[in-house]
């Protein structure tokens, strides 16, 4: 009898790797003594591998303000958080004004010489909003001993209206103003090349002061390698998640920096994305390579008035500054020039037992093609062996799928239930003590992946259940490597070393051996993932939990062979009670971290419940409105809004689509007006020069034509050429943020003589002093974004 026709039972008793049962043999990759024992020492083997790989991603511990003069220090660091934090600073305010001369001053101490770049930026972000403002970068270069090139360290200073800024960007300017400290202290050996520290100005309203620098300042034309420092959040380690193309070579460099902490299936995530931070003018130029870094966690506090020095995590502010400093003093003593152009490629690297691997983005293709054969081998073998079939690997990988959408369906429904209890989290990314409800995630995944085993290794068998999971695995990572190169590694490399490890343990003797086997291969999918996990439930928050469930799941595929030995084998008689044991405690512990988690997060003074309140008054009509973001208003909102409907048409400053609405008290506020200073036809063109100026303080001033008017061919604004149509409004449109109190100097140039409909819009923050506004109680806070305490006034004009 050929091989290929021997039953399961011989070929796993001449193979010695199969334990008889009372009904027949165990046909899985192992079957030890003591099979519970065994699996749950190799499961606390990998749990305790997944704890160490996630603490290698986590920041290092502060050090005190009495560390050595040239090491950074976040306790050095965070006297300028706490100066830098002290009051709201939005772009144009008096407020700024006091931080930017801070950011002189401090500069000036250190023996630089700092000027202030002012400007008009413009909008250079990824969607063309026709966001413009009045800016005022600070610039400071340290020279070099004989400069090969230039490196630009950049953090913005600004904050959004309703944040004090300690985090955003609080921890970026603090960073630099101590990598600078650092890099002058007396004794300091001076860098080689050229280092210019820049602090934007702006970022939060349109990105408009890294624009300026880009296009308007001399070291902005010069090829450059620039280093972006931001904060998402008030905790969690700096992750470096965006780089130029071509990052292969700066990839080497911060491998080398003290906690290199990134992957590069970040950088293909964001690059997929809508985001932008300052660092997004320098990507649009050929001139420019570079590195962004942020740390993410704590999300609650972003953009919010709880963004303070006290919120802020000082080991994240570590992280942040050990990097910058190796990063700087690497980078300045480095030859420049290879690494101001973009490299023959990019790079794959990810966190992996204390280390950033990395290789080149060429061997993406390869490693999936090498899964694929492994994973083929592995089937193949298993069939000889009576273990499985092809029929049967390929209903195992169809399986598969059913943890994986299962898990993140569970996910979504877990955080919709979440929301439904607490409607204040419909505001959020993430609680702001998240930390149990991601345990109950985690939890409660893996309770839907050993349910979804116990249900199906009887009836399938436990072989074709873990080669389908390794095949899906492989085929996962052929796709990444089409669609997301960079993310390929996290299923790819699984699937190769699971394959190899379930080979191994089919010739492995004796059955402990075997178990050794599968759990070394399940280890590198463990430090692989794991840190993933950890890293990608910061990244996207709760409200997107579905991702860091289903890269669970695929951790679970990977370790399967490991979780086998938890259950009997699979032809001794059924146990229904110990079948579902492993599920029925992971479901348990999902529920009880789901239910501490909502004890401990509960909504106090020192995390209210975010509400979002805007005020649009039409002077028009006469009439007023208040508005919210908030789809289902909770208790406190609903006292103002009770309806819903579409504003942006009126309102072209305010999101599209519906909205809550509520009618309100019309306030005696002054509308913006347009005066023509002059007027002129030239055939069918017209030329508009206008004076636009608000009558009170406001944070800024827009003007837009009607909805579908192409009639603007150009438009200057204070100097600046400005979009001439907003695609997503449908208009013309321009939002000038930080206006000079003698208002914007706009020129026209209009097709055909026509009168023209302008409707201007100013924006003011703050509604305490409104009619009919009753201040919140303490445990009702204010949601972070652009638009919360908006009081806007509009007006129709025709010229």
């Amino acid at each position: 009898m050929s091989a290929d026709a021997a039953s399961p039972a011989d070929a796993a008793a001449a193979d010695g790797s199969a334990a008889e049962t009372p009904t027949g043999p165990d046909r899985s990759f192992a079957a030890p003594p003591r099979r519970p024992v065994v699996a749950a020492v190799a499961l606390v083997v990998l749990a305790l591998l997944a704890a160490l790989g996630i603490a290698d991603v986590q920041p290092p511990s502060p050090r005190p303000a009495s560390a050595p003069a040239d090491e950074f220090s976040a306790g050095r660091a965070f006297e300028h958080v706490q100066r830098i934090g002290q009051e709201v600073h939005v772009t144009g305010s008096p407020a700024a004004d006091r931080v930017r001369q801070y950011v002189v001053d401090t500069l000036t101490g250190y023996g630089l010489h700092p000027e202030v770049q002012d400007a008009v930026g413009v909008n250079a972000g990824k969607f063309g909003d026709g966001g413009m403002a009045h800016v005022r970068n600070v610039v400071a270069v340290l020279p070099g001993a004989s400069s090969t090139g230039q490196i630009v360290l950049m953090a913005h200073y600004d904050s959004v209206q309703v944040s004090y800024g300690a985090n955003d960007d609080g921890a970026g300017t603090s960073t630099l103003l101590e990598v600078a400290r650092a890099l002058t202290a007396g004794g300091a050996q001076r860098p080689r090349n050229d280092i210019v520290f820049l602090f934007t100005d702006a970022e939060e309203a349109c990105l408009c002061g890294a624009e300026a620098f880009v296009s308007q300042h001399p070291l902005g034309q010069k090829p450059s390698v620039v280093l972006n420092f931001e904060a998402r959040g008030s905790s969690g380690p700096a992750v470096m998640f965006q780089t130029s193309t071509g990052n292969a070579d700066l990839i080497d460099v911060y491998a080398h920096t003290p906690h290199p902490v990134g992957t590069s299936l970040a950088v293909e995530v964001y690059r997929l994305l809508s985001n932008d931070t300052d660092f997004t003018p320098f990507l649009a130029q050929t001139r420019f390579t570079g590195l962004n870094t942020a740390y993410i966690d704590g999300s609650s506090v972003y953009h919010s008035p709880f963004d303070r020095p006290s919120t802020m995590n000082r080991a994240s502010l570590q992280h942040h500054g050990d990097n910058a400093l190796a990063l700087a003093r690497e980078l300045g003593g480095a030859n420049l020039p290879p690494l101001l152009k973009p490299a023959a490629g990019d790079a794959v690297y990810f966190p992996f037992a204390g280390l950033l691997v990395r290789y080149p983005a060429a061997l993406t293709w390869p490693i999936a093609a090498l899964a694929l054969l492994a994973v083929a081998a592995l089937v193949y073998l298993a069939r000889r062996r009576g273990l499985t079939t092809i029929p049967r690997t390929l209903a195992g990988l169809g399986l598969a799928l059913v943890p994986l959408i299962a898990a993140a369906v569970a996910a979504q429904a877990l955080w919709a239930l979440l929301v439904a209890i607490r409607p204040g989290y419909g505001e959020l990314l993430d609680p702001a003590r998240p930390t149990w409800f991601r345990f109950g995630v985690v939890a409660l995944t893996t309770a839907i992946l050993l349910c979804w085993y116990a249900l199906s290794r009887r009836r399938l068998g436990p072989v074709p259940l873990a080669t389908g999971g390794l095949a899906l695995l492989a085929l996962l990572g052929a796709l990444f490597a089409a669609v997301i190169p960079g993310g390929s590694y996290l299923v790819a490399i699984p699937a190769l070393v699971g394959a190899l490890a379930g080979i191994g343990a089919l010739y492995a003797r004796p059955a402990l051996a075997k178990v050794a086997v599968l759990t070394a291969g399940a280890a590198v999918a463990t430090l692989i993932l794991a840190p993933t996990i950890a890293l990608f439930f910061p990244a996207l928050g709760l409200a997107t939990g579905a991702a860091a469930a289903m890269f669970t799941v695929l951790m679970g595929l990977a370790v399967l062979p490991v979780f086998e030995p938890l259950y009997r084998p699979p032809l001794a008689p059924r146990h229904r009670r110990l079948g579902a044991a492993p599920a029925a405690v992971a479901l348990v512990a999902s529920l009880a971290c789901t239910t501490v988690g909502m004890v401990v997060d509960d909504w106090d003074t020192g995390h209210p419940e975010p509400t979002h309140l805007m005020y649009a008054l039409d002077r028009d009509t006469g009439t007023a409105e208040w508005v919210s973001l908030e789809q289902s208003p909770g208790e406190w909102t609903s006292q103002y809004v009770r309806n819903h409907q579409a504003l942006n048409r009126q309102f072209p400053v305010l999101p599209d689509g519906m909205l809550s609405v509520g009618p309100a008290r019309a306030a005696d506020l002054p509308a913006p007006e347009a005066k023509i200073v002059s007027d002129e036809t030239s055939g069918d063109q017209r030329t508009l020069h206008l004076r636009i100026t608000s009558q009170r303080q406001v944070r800024f001033l827009s003007f837009y034509g009607e909805v579908g008017d192409h009639r603007v061919i150009s438009a200057t604004v204070e100097g600046r050429t400005a979009t001439t149509y907003v695609t997503e409004q449908d208009r013309f449109g321009i939002i000038f943020h930080g206006p000079p109190t003698e208002g914007l100097d706009v020129t026209l140039v209009l097709k055909g003589t026509a009168p023209f409909k302008l409707r201007l819009v100013d924006g003011s923050d703050g509604l305490t002093n409104l009619p009919g506004f009753t201040p919140r109680p303490p445990t009702v806070g204010v949601f972070g974004s652009h638009s919360s305490e908006l009081l806007a006034v509009a007006v129709t004009q025709t010229l």
